[in-house]
């Protein structure tokens, strides 16, 4: 980004004398300031940033904005203004699974053609989009973008600054049930989605989730639907797991007729690749151009990631975050692996509200009847997970609970051995990158390779 500071006032009605410098960036991290950079007091649960003006200034910052109570919206009105002033075409996506790794294909399929800004990682949310549309350059065509909530009234609040014409939601699913009293609510609160694009409006939608092929009702714009069922205007047909792993599929709709290539793990990837596929489709990107770029395309860390180490354990490393709905589709995919034994480690998942209990022990019996032969708890409800799974016939002791990662880290350790395929996830909160982090430091010599069945 790169801004006259007059200009930046004047899009925050900033009241106070501003001199004629240019601003190059922005920063929420007196400690990350460089220069040429406005630094936002934003006060945190920990820290005030107003305490740290002068270190950020001290390190080459040109501005600070520091009205208390302001900075909620300041930094979305300013969001909104570099978007506006930029006026090109925005694409976001919600739902309650597959978020992040939809924009990334997204993203992938638009740049074989396009100079696309994606957002970076998970910034969803009202710092992160900010920040994230506050790096549009001239020269980007396109962005792509991600909207995430907690509560009703955040997409639309979100969907108002990123102000995005075509939006794709990928599910809806028993996720944030801690501030929801249903599942139509959590579909309100992602319709929000549609119900805010500007013109001309698409929507991308999953046509395989009645949730959200509900959307199409009373929307006046363009809509693509997407999925594996019939009906779908993008559908996919003849899909099959690939050696050594991923999917194949062919693609029949109105854009694409042809056979596609995934190199990710778990069914539920190719309902993402589909969403992405279909968008690609509104940005007229050819067919040859998305079938290569998905071909190559690879994930970020932490999800659907695969790892296999020297002594010849595989581990699925999709620590980042968990919901029922995630948890089940990765069980699903550890079924279909061949292996000397299939272990999971499952950490809490988090936003359930009072019907955590029942989600986890849905998840621990679908995790016995998946032929899980060791299942590891971590942390708070994660011992529903066990119970679950005793239920459904896992043996007592090939169960077991662990307050900490750390203390799952230990035992897994020692339970470990060649031939073994792991499974790791859980909520953000629950920090199983340290579980992953010790499975990578074993060094063992014996062992075989896994590969998915076929």
């Amino acid at each position: 980004m790169q801004i006259a500071l007059t200009e930046l006032a004047a899009l925050l009605g900033a009241s106070s004398g501003v001199r004629n410098l240019t601003v190059r960036g922005v920063s929420i991290n007196s400690r990350t300031v460089e220069a040429g950079q406005v630094f936002f007091a934003i006060r945190g649960p920990r820290f005030d940033g107003h305490s740290f003006v002068e270190q950020a200034l001290a390190r080459g910052g040109v501005a600070a904005v520091v009205e208390q109570g302001f900075f909620d919206s300041a930094d979305q009105q300013l969001a909104r203004g570099v978007r506006r002033r930029w006026g090109k075409k925005v694409v976001a996506v919600t739902g309650s699974a597959g978020k992040t790794t939809t924009k990334e294909m997204i993203a992938a399929l638009l740049g074989t053609k396009l100079k696309v800004l994606k957002s970076l990682g998970n910034l969803n949310n009202d710092y992160g989009l900010p920040l994230a549309l506050l790096q549009l350059e001239p020269s980007d065509e396109a962005a792509v973008v991600e909207l995430a909530m907690s509560g009703p009234g955040e997409i639309a609040r979100l969907a108002r600054v990123a102000e995005p014409e075509t939006g794709v939601v990928t599910n809806v699913a028993p996720v944030h049930l801690e501030f929801f009293d249903s599942l139509d609510g959590i579909a309100g609160a992602k319709r929000e989605l549609i119900e805010n694009l500007s013109p001309p409006r698409t929507a991308v939608l999953n046509f395989d989730d009645p949730q959200v092929r509900r959307f199409q009702e009373g929307f006046d714009g363009q809509v693509v639907t997407y999925g594996l069922e019939e009906g779908a205007a993008f559908r996919a047909i003849e899909v099959a797991a690939a050696v050594p792993v991923g999917w194949r599929l062919r693609l029949i709709g109105k854009a694409f007729d042809g056979e596609f290539y995934l190199p990710l793990p778990g069914r539920h990837n190719v309902m993402n690749a589909l969403a992405a596929l279909a968008t690609a489709s509104v940005f007229n990107i050819p067919e040859k151009d998305c079938r290569e770029a998905l071909a190559r395309f690879a994930n970020l860390p932490q999800r659907s990631e695969i790892l296999t180490l020297s002594d010849q354990v595989t581990v699925v490393n999709d620590c980042y975050n968990s919901n029922p709905l995630a948890m089940e589709r990765m069980l699903e995919t550890l079924a279909s692996w061949r292996a000397a034994r299939r272990i999971v480690v499952a950490g809490e998942m988090l936003e359930l509200g009072p019907t955590s209990p029942e989600w986890h022990r849905k998840v621990g019996r679908k995790a016995a009847e998946s032929g899980v032969e060791w299942l590891l708890g971590v942390q708070g409800n994660a011992q529903c997970f066990l119970e679950g799974a005793s239920e459904a016939g896992l043996p007592p002791e090939h169960l077991r609970f662990f307050p900490s990662a750390e203390a799952a880290a230990e035992f897994l350790a020692e339970l470990v051995r060649p031939g073994d395929v792991v499974l790791v996830k859980g909520s953000r909160g629950v920090h199983l990158e340290k579980v992953v982090e010790v499975l990578k430091s074993l060094q063992k010599s014996e062992g075989r390779s896994l590969k998915p069945e076929v």
